[in-house]
């Protein structure tokens, strides 16, 4: 068996050695969460970096954004975009006017159109009348000729039937 002293001794070395153990575990586990930290510093520099390039080619942007805002009139005072705003209203109004103008030009033009048409219509009734009675009178000129022909055409017949009566009265 061992005696009272050794085994103090050893289970204060176990202790030591627990100890010791535990401490370099803690070690360990430090080294590995200065790594991290390390790692997520390195992450955060390159990050910040990224975020300033980003924010110079923001910057740069912006500065040509103006620049080219400047050049095509974008960078007008409000003053100076109301009296556009006032000029451009001047020029609508007067296009309005000149549309209004013409609808009525159209309407008016249109109700002649329509005049026009109803007259040529009537026109045509009239023509149409004429030629029906110009075509009547002809015929009913026609009708009195004919029964006038008729009528010489009877009376020559008589006369030729009383030339033919004589003639044959001279024979016998």
């Amino acid at each position: 068996m061992i005696s009272g002293g050794v085994k103090g001794s050893i289970t204060m070395s176990l202790c030591q050695v627990k100890k010791t153990f535990s401490l370099e575990e803690e070690k360990m586990q430090l080294g590995l969460d200065i790594d991290v930290q390390k790692l997520e510093a390195e992450k955060m520099r390159k990050g910040n970096n990224k975020a300033e390039k980003d924010l110079d080619s923001l910057r740069i942007y912006y500065k040509k954004l103006c620049l080219s805002m400047r050049t095509t009139g974008l960078g007008k005072t409000s003053k100076q975009w109301r009296q556009e705003i006032k000029e451009e209203n001047i020029k609508a109004d007067q296009w309005e006017k000149k549309f209004q103008d013409a609808r009525v030009r159209e309407n008016a033009l249109e109700r002649d159109l329509l005049e026009s048409q109803n007259e040529n219509v009537g026109l045509r009734a009239w023509v149409a009348e004429l030629e029906r009675s110009l075509h009547q009178y002809r015929s009913h000129n026609f009708v009195i000729e004919l029964k006038a022909s008729l009528n010489k055409i009877e009376e020559l017949k008589g006369k030729i039937e009383e030339l033919e009566t004589a003639l044959q009265n001279c024979e016998l």
